[in-house]
Order: structure tokens, then sequence, then C-alpha cells
């Protein structure tokens, strides 16, 4: 009997003990909360990820437990790495890490993925104003799938010209700049990305090209070659015009009327004599 009170004691000293080391290892931070992270918490559906737990004090001998909600995922004695796909939405979480020494736990915060999905290649579209001294020229780049925000960068060749551009709306990035008549051909992308990492994509390469030297005697002629096309179809739609109703005229003109006569008797008349002249005839009046 005195047995077993005596290992009762010797019970109850040890969880005073740890009771005692448990309080002293809180208000000296020797056990500080575990840390549970990952490389990213943006994720979308069918990735691979890992989480990490461990504790800063690497002298104690932990006990390491992984819970997703209320279930308990993972134990381990030592720092955790756990790995899991995104196959659906309680994957995303919440995640919570318990660190165990002894009798004394302590939980981390909760860790939740974030699902994204990812931008598809965007589309850029440019315009282009030709002024005396160069050209205004206005990149737009859009992203029609993706989820937002999404940062959009303008590039020329492979060197960027323009600041981040982040968009919370469904709409186009634009950036605006001006270059001198150089002569020669600029190529022009943008790029598109959201919170994935490493799933950024670019837009096609668009080609200006160049204007050339300067020639306003050039210029002259073209306003020249356009003037005279511009003459050339007035007189052919004139002609077109014209050419049927003179061929109506001719035709008109060219007709032959004949009319009807109408015969009557009249009341005879004296007849002129002539000496070489016959008599006889019967004259009627002709009427039209």
């Amino acid at each position: 009997m005195w047995k077993k009170s005596f290992l009762m004691f010797l019970f109850s000293l040890s969880v005073q003990k740890a009771a005692l080391d448990c309080e002293r290892m809180r208000k000296t931070n020797e056990f500080p909360s575990p840390n549970l992270n990952s490389q990213t918490d943006a994720v979308m559906r069918g990735q691979n990820v890992s989480l990490s737990c461990f504790n800063q004090n690497k002298s104690l001998r932990i006990t390491y437990f992984l819970f997703r909600g209320e279930k308990c995922l993972s134990i381990q004695n030592g720092p955790m790495t756990f790995n899991l796909t995104i196959s659906e939405a309680r994957d995303l979480g919440p995640y919570k890490c318990k660190a165990q020494v002894s009798n004394c736990s302590k939980y981390s915060r909760e860790f939740n993925f974030t699902s994204v999905d990812p931008v598809t290649a965007p589309v850029l579209n440019i315009s282009v104003v030709q002024t005396k001294t160069g050209r205004y020229i206005m990149l737009r780049c859009i992203s029609f799938n993706g989820s937002l925000p999404i940062n959009y960068t303008f590039f020329e060749k492979n060197m960027a010209i323009s600041p981040v551009i982040s968009k919370n709306v469904r709409e186009p990035a634009e950036f605006n700049l001006t270059k001198n008549n150089t002569g020669e051909g600029k190529e022009y992308r943008c790029e598109a990305k959201n919170r994935l990492p490493d799933h950024a994509k670019y837009s096609q390469l668009i080609t200006i090209p160049s204007t050339g030297e300067s020639c306003p005697f050039c210029l002259q002629l073209l306003l020249l070659g356009f003037l005279l096309l511009v003459l050339i179809a007035i007189i052919l739609i004139l002609a077109f015009w014209m050419l049927p109703k003179y061929k109506a005229r001719t035709e008109y003109s060219q007709e032959i009327h004949y009319a009807t006569p109408m015969f009557q008797e009249v009341a005879p008349r004296d007849q002129e004599t002539c000496n070489d002249c016959k008599t006889g005839y019967v004259y009627s009046e002709l009427i039209f």
C-alpha cells in the first residue's frame, strides 16, 4: 500500500514539475508558438504544395501535430513538412500546427490557401498617331481570363518601358509614349501575371514599321497623285451619267414621223390655162 502511495507521490511531483517547467517556458519564451507556412498561399486546382511546421527552439524534443479544421492529418517528432494536392475546396484550409513538449503545447496561427485562376495570354493593341516631329504611340493590354488583380508590364523588345500597372477590374492597361522619326521599326509586347508565381503570360510581338526618312517633296507628290485620281473619278462619273442621255437624244432625232393624209372633195375652181398646159386635172386639198 505504501508503495502505491509513494508512486502516486512521485507522479504528482513529476506533474507539478512539468507544470512548473511549462509555466517557466511560457514566461521566459523558451517555448514559443510554432510557425506554419508554405512557399506560396496562392494556388490553383491540381497544384502540389508543402506545409512546414517548426519551432525556433531546436534544443527541445518537440512533437508536431498538423490539423485541417479539427482533423489531425499528421504527427511527427521534429520539424514537419507535409505535402498535399489542392484538388477541392476543403484542401484550401484552414490549417494549424501544434507543438508539444511533455504536457506543454502551443498552436500556430491558422493558415489558408487562396485559389487563383491563372491568366491567359494577353492581347496587345497599338494605335499610332503620326506627327511632324515623331510618333505618338498608345499601347493597350488585357488578359480576358485569370483571377484579379492582374499586373501588366509593357516591353520594347526585351526591355521594360513601363512601371507595373495593376488592374483590379477587367479592363485594359494603357501606356503612352512618344518616339522620334528615326526610321527604325520597333517591336512591342506586354506581360500579364497575377498572384500565381511562375505563371506570367506574354502577348504576341507586334512590330511598328519604320517611317523612313523625312521627304516633304514625296508628300507633295502623293497629294498631287491623290487629287489626280479624284479628278479622273469625277470625269468618269460625269461621262457615265451623260452618255445615256446623249444616246437617247441621238436616237430621238433620227426617228422619222409620218403623217396620215386626209382627202376631201372641194368645189371645182377655175382652171388656169396656158399654152403648153394640159387641161383635165383635178386638184384636192391635203390636210395634215
